[in-house]
C-alpha cells in the first residue's frame, strides 16, 4: 500500500535504512527522492513535480550566466535599530547559517548574454523578511537599472515585512514601490519571479508590481495565508487559495513557469523588451 498510515511508515522504514545525504523525502508527495537525481532536476521532484527551495546562490547558479555576476552593496548590513529583544543574535546566526550579509542579493550580471540587474531573496536568512537593509538594496538595484539602462529581474521568496524592525520594516513597502515606479516611467523592464513562498509586504509591494510576473508552480503567493484569509472572511475557501496558480487565474501572475523553463522564458522577454527599445519601441 503506497497511501495512508501504512505507506508512511514503510516510507519511514526506507529513510531509516539510507545513509544520510543519499536521499530525502520529498516536501510534496512524501516519497524517497535520492539526493543526486533531485539536484540534477534543479530541485523539483521527479516523482510529483513539488518545487524545492533554492538558496540564493543556487537560484543565481541556475539563472545567470556562468562567472558573470557581481554582486553589489555586499557590505551593506542590518543592525538592530529599535532594540528588538534577541534581534542582534538572529542576525548572526541566520548570517553564519547561510553565508549571506542579508536576506537578499543583488548585483549585475548577463543572461544569456544580455546584462541585467538581478536581485534574489533567500527564505532561509530569517524566512527572507525584508527590512530597512533588503528594501535598501532592492531601491539601489532599480536605480542601477536606470543608471545604466538595464533590466531588472528579481526573485522573491518572503514572509513579509521584518517584524524585528517594526516601522522602519514596513517603510520599505513604500520605498520599493516608488523605486519600481520611477523604472516604470523610464520605460525599462522589470520582471518579478514569485517562488515559494512570496507573501506579506514583499507581495504587497514591489513583487507585485513588475511589467511581467513570473510565478513558480505551487508557491503559497499573496498577502495573508489561507488560514488568516478564513478567519478574515469567515467563509470556505478555494483549495489553491493563495497559490500561485490561484494568482494566475485571478490575473495577479501573468505566466505559471517550471523551473526548468525558467532561464528560457526570462531570456525571451529579455530579448523581446530590450529589442523593442533598440528598435525605438
Amino acid at each position: 500500500m503506497s497511501g495512508g498510515w501504512f505507506g508512511r511508515r514503510a516510507r519511514s522504514r526506507q529513510m531509516e535504512s539510507v545513509p544520510d545525504g543519499i536521499a530525502l523525502k520529498c516536501e510534496g508527495c512524501e516519497e524517497i527522492v535520492f539526493a543526486r537525481e533531485l539536484e540534477r532536476s534543479l530541485r523539483v521532484c521527479p516523482k510529483c513535480g513539488h518545487h524545492h527551495r533554492l538558496s540564493a546562490r543556487e537560484r543565481l547558479a541556475i539563472t545567470v550566466d556562468g562567472g558573470s555576476f557581481a554582486e553589489m552593496d555586499a557590505a551593506l548590513v542590518s543592525e538592530d535599530p529599535i532594540g528588538f529583544p534577541g534581534y542582534t543574535e538572529k542576525l548572526r546566526a541566520a548570517q553564519e547559517a547561510t553565508g549571506l550579509p542579508e536576506a537578499l542579493i543583488t548585483g549585475e550580471a548577463t543572461l544569456d548574454g544580455r546584462p541585467i540587474v538581478i536581485g534574489v531573496a533567500d527564505f532561509a536568512f530569517m524566512g527572507g523578511s525584508m527590512g530597512s537593509v533588503y528594501g535598501e538594496k532592492i531601491a539601489r538595484a532599480m536605480e542601477r537599472g536606470l543608471e545604466r539602462s538595464l533590466p531588472i529581474i528579481v526573485f522573491s521568496a518572503s514572509g513579509g515585512a521584518r517584524m524585528q524592525e517594526g516601522l522602519l520594516a514596513l517603510m520599505q513597502m513604500a520605498k520599493t514601490a516608488a523605486a519600481v515606479r520611477r523604472v516604470a516611467d523610464a520605460r525599462l523592464p522589470y520582471i518579478s519571479v514569485l517562488t515559494n513562498p512570496t507573501t506579506g509586504g514583499v507581495f504587497a509591494s514591489y513583487a507585485s508590481l513588475a511589467d511581467v510576473t513570473l510565478a513558480e508552480p505551487g508557491a503559497i503567493v499573496g498577502f495573508a495565508g489561507r488560514r488568516v484569509g478564513r478567519q478574515d472572511l469567515g467563509a470556505h475557501l478555494p483549495a489553491n487559495f493563495q497559490t500561485s496558480e490561484f494568482q494566475h487565474e485571478h490575473g495577479i501572475v501573468d505566466r505559471l513557469v517550471a523551473r526548468k523553463e525558467m532561464r528560457p522564458t526570462l531570456s525571451f522577454l529579455l530579448r523581446f523588451f530590450m529589442e523593442g527599445r533598440a528598435d525605438g519601441g
